[in-house]
């Protein structure tokens, strides 16, 4: 069995960077998957493109169930790991398998069999609706396998093994590279199946990456055994998942959807403003993926040193990691203000008025990407020490009640205009962080109890 790294004691902040940068390197990954497939069926026309993006808002939302369950594994496994319980580990895996397994059939045959009036429901028009469902149909199945690698992920990130994940992710997209023009345009005796084809090529992929991870929890080389003998339904531990996963899951699909709502809300002052905050958008969702990877970083570190009963090592964790989170995605937003024009223009080259406004919308909102690095850690050690519902909240706090509410005030009620949305965004990231960092200061986490079934 490979030795592992010992996470509750040493440097904290080696641990930290152990952890988080093949987590920040897995995710960035993960997203050429969606780039890839953009830039294949970019070559089919606008209307293939189109009819994937009209899925991906509800495959992201299916996602966010699965994806909130497997954090609860990593939770579980985490406080079991720090307790030193091995027996425990392996069972709460086997567990874990089990649920996960069990959810994405069901979701998969639900995927399939709704795809027609999921389609119609987001308004997809009838020169991308047909496309649209055979794209999400076929997307459908592969949840099996993206759900298997995900809790495959999630367990091994409980444990602190963090690269064979980060490794198999590399090769899939290699190989994602490869087969989506085989499987989009066809060559010899593999016929093209247009916008279909992407989705083929994903769920093998996908289904390759699922049966690596489960050879090796099965294994049992990598700190993790699995055995089908401990997969018999334990309701009282599927409870205690469900408990810890089903906030998750929320705080995950309440993202989506508030990035959705804000969308609606730009909408209405025309194409540029849109296309200043689509790309405005963008540079957001690059600065989260090493947000998060810090925050599944902290969950992980945390969870095995609240398990081991560590106490004032887990809140050393915490507060190192919230303060690298600062110092770090502070210094990045001022990078974006100084180059807020020329990164515009980067992605709309000669549009005056798109790349004014875009500039003016990251120079507002940069400047906070490390408050919201600390809301984001701050819940990462929330979920590690097993209270996602306070994770949760604090997400709909500043999406739901600071930044929608206060988008929409500022730019129909004052002067503002749509610049009013733009400053919704350092708002909301300053207030969640002050309410994440004085709950966290309060020490309620510290009187909660490890997870001991």
């Amino acid at each position: 069995m490979k030795k592992e790294k010992d996470l509750t004691t040493g440097s904290i902040f080696k641990s930290l960077v152990f952890l988080a940068w093949p987590i920040i390197m897995a995710n960035v990954l993960q997203t050429m998957y969606q780039l890839i497939d953009t830039f294949w069926l970019g070559r089919l026309g606008a209307n293939a493109v189109a009819s994937v993006s009209l899925s991906f808002p509800i495959l992201f939302l299916v996602l966010s169930l699965g994806g909130g369950l497997t954090l609860a594994g990593t939770v579980i496994v985490a406080q079991h790991k720090g307790a030193n319980n091995q027996k425990k580990v392996n069972y709460s895996s086997s567990q874990t398998v089990m649920v996960i397994f069990l959810i994405s059939i069901l979701l998969a045959f639900v995927g399939y069999f709704s795809a027609s009036p999921l389609m119609k429901f987001v308004g997809a028009g009838p020169e991308v609706f047909q496309d649209s469902v055979d794209y999400f149909q076929v997307s459908s199945w592969g949840f099996i396998f993206l759900f298997m690698f995900f809790v495959f992920q999630s367990l091994m990130r409980g444990i602190g093994e963090v690269f064979m994940p980060m490794y198999i992710v590399l090769a899939t997209v290699l190989l994602n590279l490869v087969l989506d023009p085989l499987f989009i345009f066809g060559y010899g005796p593999i016929e093209g199946q247009g916008v279909a084809g992407a989705a083929v090529a994903s769920i093998i992929t996908q289904g390759l990456s699922a049966v690596a991870g489960l050879w090796i929890l099965f294994r049992g080389s990598y700190g993790i055994r699995i055995k089908f003998s401990q997969m018999k339904p334990d309701f009282k531990w599927i409870k205690k998942l469900f408990q810890l996963g089903i906030p998750s899951s929320l705080d995950q699909s309440s993202r989506a959807a508030g990035m959705t709502v804000m969308v609606m809300l730009v909408t209405g002052y025309g194409s540029e403003i849109v296309a200043a905050y689509g790309v405005g958008a963008r540079i957001l969702s690059l600065v989260i993926v090493p947000a998060l990877g810090f925050a599944m970083a902290t969950t992980s570190l945390v969870g095995q040193n609240f398990g081991a009963g560590k106490i004032v090592r887990t809140e050393k964790v915490a507060n190192l990691s919230a303060m690298i989170a600062l110092v770090g995605l502070t210094s990045v937003g001022l990078i974006f203000f100084f180059f807020a024009e020329a990164i515009i223009a980067f992605f709309v080259p000669g549009d005056e008025q798109v790349i004014r406004d875009g500039a003016l919308f990251i120079k507002i909102m940069a400047p906070s990407f490390g408050l919201l690095g600390v809301q984001q850690v701050l819940n990462g050690a929330f979920n590690g020490v097993g209270m996602t519902t306070v994770s949760m909240l604090i997400s709909i706090f500043s999406l739901w009640i600071v930044r929608f509410p206060l988008a929409w005030m500022l730019s129909e009620k004052t002067t503002l205009s749509y610049e009013g949305i733009w400053w919704a965004f350092p708002a909301s990231n300053l207030l969640a962080a002050i309410v994440a960092f004085a709950y966290f200061k309060s020490g309620t986490w510290k009187k909660r109890k490890p997870v001991r079934h």
